[in-house]
C-alpha cells in the first residue's frame, strides 16, 4: 500500500454508514493517521468509500461534545452548564427512578441509527416501559415487516442479491447511501459480465441508477402498481413457477368463504391448528405439500366453501385493472415497457435457468441431486418503503420474486443468517407496564391479529407512539416520528421523560420541523414544559442538543467497544454467518463515555434485573465490553457467536472470558461458511434448518412456508366487519378494510390535490449517510449546500434556470431555495439531497456556513398529521405498520422575482452558546 505507514495498526468496524465494513486504523503516537479497508473482512474485502476514509475527520470533528451538560437557559436556547459525570448520572437516576417506581411507561426511550438495539431494547424491557423504538419506524419498517410477514426475511441485513449468478437485476428505490460498498462491489461483478441486465426503477437517476442498463423514472408511490402489472403479465402468459408455489408457499392452502362469519378469509386447519391442503390423487387432506392441488378445491372437510390461495391470487392479478395499459399513465412507464420487462424477467428465470451440481435434502425428506436457480435478483429500499402504501408495495415485490421461484436459489435473492424466520417471527410486543417490574416480553414484536394489540380496556393505545394499536397494528419497529407530538399533546397520555439517543428529532428527523421545535419548548398554563424532561445522548452538537435538559456526551466510534450481533443487525452473507465488534483504537481526549456503558451503568443504579445482581451491585461493572461477553439472551446464546465456551465453540456455548481478544486477533470479526448443501432454499433445506435451530436462530427445524396470503391481515379485515373476539372501533373500520388486504394490494398513497401537482422527494448522497456527515471537513468539500432538482422540461415551462430561486409550498408551509435543472428525474417530481441543510450555530459550523445559508430541508413541508376525517387525525404514516410516509409529499413551486439572501426559513443562531457545548 502507498502512503506513510503509521507506527501501529488496529482493526475495527466502520460506523460511517450501516454497511459496517472492516477497517484498519493507522496510528502514530496514539493519533489516527488514516483509515483503510480491511482486505480480510467479509463485508467489504478491503473496499472503502469516501465516507469510510473520512472517518478520521469524524473522529476529529469540531462538533464533538466534551462534557455532560445541564440546561441553564430556556429549552431551545442551547445554554448549558458543564457538570461532572457523577452529577449527571445522579440526575438521570433520580428522574428515572421515580418513574419506574410509579408508572414505567411515562418514560419514552427512543434511539436513532445506533447499532446496539439488542441492548437498548433489553434495557427498555427491564425498565418496564413499552415506549421504546429505534429509527426503523421512520426509515424502512415497511421493507422489514413486509418481508418478515411474507418470506421470513427481506432486503438489507436480511438478505442480498446473488451477484455471482444473477443475470437479471431489478432494483427499486435505492439511494446510493444504502449498503453502498457491497452494492458497488456486486454491480461491478454484474457489469463485468456480458450475460446480465440491470434495470433500476427510481424517480431519480443518480448513483446506481446512472449506471443501470435501463432506468425507469417511475412516478413516486406507484411502484406497487407497476409490480402488480408485471405479475399480471406473468400470470397472463403463464410464466410462473407452479412447482415452487406448490412446495414452498401457502399457495395450496385453503381459504374459507363464509361472509358474515368470523371464519371468513381464514385458513382451513386441522384439530392441531395446522393448515390443510387437498391431494387429488389420494383424495385426502394433507398438512404437507406432497402433490397437493393448487386449484379445483371447492369444499373444506366440514363442507364449507373454500378456495386455494393460488386461485385467489390468479383471479386477483389476472384482472384487467392491473394490465399494463391500465396502469401506465399513473406509473409514468409506457405499457409496452412494462410488458417487455415482464418478458425479460420470464426469459431470465425460465430460459436461463441455472443448475449447480450441489445435492441437498429438503425438510420433507426429498433428496435433490442438483440445486436449480432462477437467475433473477432484486433489491429495494426506502424509495418504495416510505409511502403510505409501502407495506403492500413491498409485499408485492416479494410476491413477484415468489412466482418466479427466485427466492434463496442460485441467481436470486438470498437470505443472510439468522434469516429466514417464521412468517412472521414468534415474538409478540409486550405491554402491561407495572410499577417496579420489567415487561413480560420485548417492547417490539410481530402482531398476528387484534388479540396481540397493545390497548387499554377502552381500546385506546397503550404506547405513546400509538404503535400496535388500531392506528398502526403491525408497527414492528414502533413509530418514532410520532413521539414528540403525542407527548406534547398528552395523547394518549402525558409522559414524564423523553430519553433520546442519536436521534436528531428537532431537525432532519422530524416531520413539520418548525412545529416540532415549538412543541419541544411549549409550556402549559402553569408555565411548565408540556414534555417535562428530555435526556439526550449524542457524540456531536446536533440541532437536538439545544432542546435537551440533560446531555450525556457519547464517544466517537473509534473510542469504544461495540457489538454487531446476530441478535441485532448481523453482517453475514448468504453462504455463512458472521458478526463483528468495534474496539477502542484511541482513548477519548474529552470527558465523554460510550452510551452503551452509560446505559448499563444506569441499569445497575436503577436495579434493573439484567444489569444488577441480587445484592444490588452492578452485574457488568466492566460496561459494554463485559456485557458483550457475559450476557446470554437464552442459555448459550449471547451477543457474539464466535469463540464461545472453551474458545472452540461457535454459535452457541458458555461465555468465554477470552472472547474479545479472539475477535481482536481475527480482525474484529467472526465468520463461518455453511456446507454447500445447506446454502440454498433455507426455508425448506433440512440441513440448514437443523443448523439454524442448533445455533438458536429459530425455535424449531420446521419448514418456513412463505405467506402469499397473510392470515394476520385477514383477521384485521374481520375486525373491520365487527367480527372476531376483538372488533375494531367504528372509527377505524374503513381504514382497515381499505388497507389490510391479505393479498398484496395497491392503493394511492396520497389523495389527489390539483393545487399541489408535484411529488417532492429527498435522498442521501453517496458521500453522506447520517446527518452528521455535514460536519466532516472532508465530506463537506463534496456537499456544502443543496439545490431543488427540477426536470428541465418543467423548468423551461416555468421560465426557470439553474440557481434561480423558488418558493416551494405544501399543505402546511413554504420554503425558499435555489433550483438546478436535470433530465434524469420523473417529469412531475422535484427532489433534493437530505440533511445537508443545517441550523445556524450547530455541528461546529460557522454561522455563515453554506449549509445554513444555502442549504435547506424539505422536512419543513412534510405534515406529521393527515387531514382530519370525522374529527380524527391519523399520523402521516402507512396505516398497516406506521412507517413514516416521507415520500408522499406533494408541492407546488413558483419562481421568486426577488431572491432572498439565504434559504428560508431561518431560525435563531445557536452559535453564541456553542462554546458551552463542544470541544475547542
Amino acid at each position: 500500500m502507498s502512503g506513510v505507514q503509521g507506527n501501529s495498526v488496529r482493526t475495527t468496524t466502520c460506523y460511517m454508514c450501516a454497511c459496517r465494513c472492516g477497517i484498519k486504523v493507522h496510528l502514530r503516537d496514539g493519533k489516527v493517521r488514516y483509515i483503510e479497508g480491511n482486505r480480510d473482512h467479509p463485508v467489504n474485502r478491503g473496499v472503502l468509500c469516501a465516507k469510510g476514509s473520512a472517518g478520521l475527520k469524524q473522529h476529529e470533528s469540531r462538533a464533538r461534545l466534551h462534557k455532560p451538560l445541564l440546561r441553564s437557559g430556556p429549552r431551545g436556547s442551547g445554554e448549558f452548564r458543564e457538570i461532572e459525570w457523577e452529577e449527571a448520572l445522579g440526575i438521570a437516576q433520580d428522574w428515572l427512578e421515580s418513574i419506574r417506581k410509579t408508572d414505567p411507561k411515562r418514560l419514552a426511550f427512543f434511539t436513532g441509527r445506533d447499532q446496539s438495539q439488542a441492548l437498548t431494547g433489553l434495557w427498555a424491557s427491564q425498565f418496564g416501559t413499552m415506549n421504546y423504538a429505534a429509527h426503523g419506524g421512520f426509515c424502512s419498517v415497511n421493507m422489514a415487516a413486509a418481508g418478515l410477514y411474507t418470506i421470513g426475511g427481506s432486503f438489507w441485513e436480511f438478505g442480498e442479491p446473488d451477484w455471482e449468478y444473477a443475470r437479471y437485476f431489478l432494483m427499486f428505490g435505492v439511494a446510493e447511501d444504502h449498503d453502498s460498498n457491497p452494492i458497488k462491489m456486486g454491480l461491478g461483478k454484474l457489469k463485468g459480465r456480458d450475460d446480465t441486465r440491470f434495470v433500476s426503477v427510481n424517480p431519480v437517476r443518480t448513483g446506481y441508477s446512472a449506471i443501470a442498463d435501463e432506468w425507469l423514472g417511475i412516478t413516486p408511490g406507484t411502484d406497487g402498481l407497476f409490480i402488480l402489472a408485471l405479475i399480471h403479465e406473468l400470470f397472463r402468459n403463464r410464466n410462473i413457477d407452479l412447482a415452487y408455489l406448490q412446495r414452498y408457499t401457502n399457495a395450496p392452502w385453503l381459504v374459507v368463504h363464509a361472509p358474515g362469519t368470523d371464519r371468513h378469509g381464514l385458513f382451513v386447519r386441522d384439530a392441531d391448528g395446522r393448515p390443510l391442503m387437498w391431494n387429488d390423487r389420494n383424495n385426502d387432506w394433507l398438512t404437507r405439500p406432497d402433490g397437493v392441488a393448487l386449484t379445483g378445491v371447492k369444499q373444506g372437510p366440514d363442507g364449507e366453501a373454500v378456495s386455494t390461495v393460488f386461485e385467489l391470487m390468479a383471479a386477483r392479478y389476472r384482472d384487467r385493472q392491473y394490465a399494463p395499459d391500465a396502469v401506465a399513465d399513473r406509473c409514468g412507464i409506457p405499457a409496452e415497457t412494462i410488458r417487455r420487462v415482464a418478458r425479460e424477467l420470464a426469459n431470465a428465470a425460465f430460459s436461463q435457468t441455472i443448475e449447480l451440481p450441489i445435492p441437498w435434502t429438503d425438510v420433507y425428506g426429498t433428496r435433490h441431486e442438483t440445486t436449480v436457480g432462477r437467475p433473477v435478483a432484486m433489491h429495494a429500499m426506502r424509495g418504495i418503503s416510505a409511502h403510505a402504501n409501502g407495506f403492500q408495495t413491498c409485499r408485492a415485490l416479494h410476491l413477484l420474486q415468489i412466482i418466479l421461484g427466485s427466492i434463496d436459489c442460485p441467481g436470486g435473492f438470498r437470505y443472510k443468517p439468522p434469516y429466514p424466520k417464521p412468517c412472521p417471527p414468534a415474538a409478540r410486543p409486550a405491554g402491561g407496564s407495572a410499577a417496579g417490574q420489567p415487561l413480560k416480553g420485548p417492547p417490539l414484536g410481530f402482531v398476528t391479529g387484534p388479540d396481540d394489540l397493545l390497548l387499554d380496556d377502552d381500546g385506546n393505545p397503550l404506547r405513546i407512539d400509538k404503535a400496535f394499536s388500531w392506528e398502526a397494528p403491525l408497527s414492528a419497529h414502533g413509530k418514532m416520528h410520532t413521539v414528540i407530538r403525542n407527548a406534547w399533546a398528552g395523547d394518549p397520555y402525558p409522559i414524564d421523560t423523553l430519553f433520546l439517543y442519536m436521534a436528531n428529532m428537532s431537525w432532519n428527523s422530524a416531520m413539520n420541523t418548525e412545529r416540532t421545535m415549538d412543541m419541544l419548548t411549549d409550556k402549559d398554563d402553569f408555565g411548565e414544559y408540556r414534555i417535562p424532561r428530555i435526556i439526550y445522548s449524542d457524540a456531536y452538537d446536533s440541532e437536538m442538543v439545544a432542546y435537551a435538559d440533560l446531555v450525556l456526551p457519547d464517544t466517537t466510534y473509534l473510542e469504544r467497544w461495540d457489538c454487531i450481533s446476530l441478535l441485532d443487525r448481523p453482517i453475514g452473507s448468504a453462504d455463512g454467518a458472521a458478526d463483528a465488534i468495534r474496539q477502542p483504537v484511541v482513548a477519548p481526549n474529552r470527558d465523554v463515555r460510550p452510551f452503551q456503558d452509560v446505559l448499563i451503568d444506569l441499569g445497575a443504579r436503577l436495579g434493573l434485573p439484567e444489569f444488577s445482581t441480587d445484592t444490588g451491585s452492578a452485574r457488568y461493572p466492566g460496561g459494554y465490553a463485559q456485557y458483550m461477553v457475559e450476557h446470554q439472551r437464552t442459555p448459550g446464546v449471547g451477543p457474539l457467536a464466535g469463540w464461545r465456551g472453551s474458545g472452540e465453540d461457535h454459535g452457541t456455548g458458555a461465555p468465554n472470558p477470552d472472547q474479545l481478544r479472539r475477535y481482536v486477533d481475527n480482525g474484529c470479526f467472526w465468520s463461518e461458511e455453511f456446507p454447500t448443501g445447506s446454502r440454498h432454499f433455507k426455508f425448506a433445506n433440512r440441513d440448514y434448518l437443523e443448523l439454524a435451530n442448533k445455533r438458536g436462530w429459530i425455535a424449531s427445524a420446521n419448514p418456513i412456508v412463505m405467506q402469499i396470503y397473510s392470515e394476520p391481515l385477514a383477521r384485521f379485515q374481520l375486525a373491520a366487519q365487527g367480527l372476531g373476539d376483538k372488533p375494531a372501533p367504528q372509527r377505524h373500520r374503513q381504514r382497515l378494510r381499505d388497507h389490510f388486504d391479505p393479498l398484496p394490494d395497491w392503493y394511492a398513497a396520497t389523495e389527489c390535490e390539483p393545487e399541489y401537482p408535484l411529488h417532492a422527494l429527498t435522498q442521501r448522497p453517496m458521500a453522506m449517510y447520517h446527518s452528521w456527515g455535514s460536519q466532516n471537513t472532508w465530506l463537506r468539500q463534496i456537499h456544502t449546500a443543496n439545490r431543488l432538482f427540477v426536470h428541465a422540461d418543467l423548468a423551461s415551462e416555468m421560465g426557470l434556470r439553474d440557481d434561480d430561486w423558488v418558493e416551494v409550498t405544501s399543505t402546511i408551509s413554504s420554503i425558499q431555495c435555489q433550483v438546478k435543472t436535470m433530465l434524469g428525474v420523473n417529469r412531475d417530481t422535484v427532489w433534493t439531497w437530505n440533511a445537508i441543510g443545517k441550523r445556524r450555530g450547530t455541528w461546529g459550523l460557522d454561522s455563515n456556513a453554506p449549509e445554513s445559508r444555502k442549504g435547506f430541508l424539505l422536512n419543513h413541508l412534510i405534515a406529521d398529521l393527515l387531514p382530519a376525517k370525522d374529527g380524527y387525525r391519523y399520523s402521516n404514516s402507512d396505516p398497516v405498520t406506521g412507517q413514516a410516509a416521507w415520500f408522499d409529499l406533494k408541492v407546488r413551486i413558483r419562481k421568486l422575482e426577488h431572491p432572498p439572501e439565504s434559504t428560508q426559513p431561518q431560525f435563531d443562531d445557536l452559535g453564541s452558546s456553542a462554546k458551552n457545548r463542544v470541544a475547542s
